[in-house]
Formats: C-alpha cells, sequence, structure tokens
C-alpha cells in the first residue's frame, strides 16, 4: 500500500484544524508543503527572514482572531526560544510549530547533528508538547496538535524527521 504523500497529510492536517495564517522560513524539506500554503486562498502566507519574527507576527495573527502555524527547520529552534518563552509562553498564546527536524538518522550534513540531537530536549525543557508522526498518521496528528496548543494556549511541536519525508 502506498504511503500518503507528507507534505499534502501535513498540509491536510493543518486544514481540519482550521490554520488560517502561516509564517515560514525555507527548508529544502518543507517546499512542497509551502507551495500548498502558499497556493492556499483560505491561508495567509508570510514568509520571514528568522525564526523569531515569526513568532512575533504568528502572536499577533492569534489576537487579530487567526489560527497561526510556523513552519522552520529545527536549526532555527534555537533562533526563537526567548519569544516562545517570553511572548507565547508568558502571554498564552497558542502555536503550532511544523518543524522539519534534521540532524538524526541519516542526516548528510554533519553541521545539522548538535542542533538535530538538542531539538527534543530543548522541546522538553521549555515544557512544549511536541510528536513526531508517520506520513500515514500526520493528518490525525497536525490536528490534535493545533487542537491541544489552543486548549492549553501554548506553542506545540510537529517534527518531521528525514524519514518522514522519504517516500516508499
Amino acid at each position: 500500500m502506498p504511503r500518503m504523500n507528507p507534505s499534502f497529510a501535513v498540509y491536510q492536517g493543518m486544514k481540519h484544524a482550521g490554520i488560517n495564517f502561516v509564517t515560514s522560513v525555507p527548508c529544502v524539506n518543507l517546499q512542497e508543503l509551502l507551495a500548498l500554503v502558499g497556493g492556499d486562498p483560505d491561508i495567509i502566507h508570510l514568509p520571514v527572514t528568522r525564526e523569531e519574527e515569526g513568532v512575533g507576527i504568528c502572536a499577533g495573527a492569534w489576537m487579530g482572531g487567526r489560527r497561526p502555524a510556523l513552519l522552520m527547520q529545527n536549526s532555527g529552534l534555537g533562533n526563537c526560544i526567548n519569544a516562545l518563552a517570553s511572548l507565547d509562553m508568558l502571554y498564552a498564546v497558542p502555536l503550532l510549530m511544523i518543524i522539519s527536524h534534521r540532524g538524526g538518522a541519516g542526516e548528510p550534513i554533519i553541521g545539522q547533528v548538535p542542533m538535530g540531537q538538542l531539538t527534543v530536549p530543548l522541546l522538553d525543557a521549555m515544557n512544549i508538547s511536541h510528536c513526531s508522526p508517520n506520513p500515514d498518521g500526520a493528518e490525525e496528528t497536525v490536528a490534535r496538535a493545533w487542537e491541544w496548543a489552543a486548549k492549553e494556549r501554548k506553542p506545540a511541536a510537529v517534527l518531521l524527521d528525514l524519514d518522514f519525508w522519504r517516500t516508499k
């Protein structure tokens, strides 16, 4: 049985969650998802230059009645820790983070490995809920991650490792 297209599964999960505002930082693994989001007339998509900029803009979108998501690579998690803690967590702003998790098994770029190893411990230290679905479960998992973020009024992360993007 063929696997569901990974990018489309994440996109469908975002749609089912009612995500209607997205900021993003480019990542090769997210390029197809970014195209889906960018082509959707029901989603405002704002590419940003840095991840913490995306956190702040998403917080403003939430305060303006939107359901925000930030699409980024895990290397950017380090860039936005302060914004997540002193803005989203302090003021109870929900945020769905879709994170391309580089640096794990099979990573061809050695510079991705240190942050790859630190991603989960950093999320745990910040008490940010996270999950790592497979493509077949991604749609439901992404939608649930938003529901959790909205209920708890804090960020939630969906980590998508290299194996997630490989179709069999």
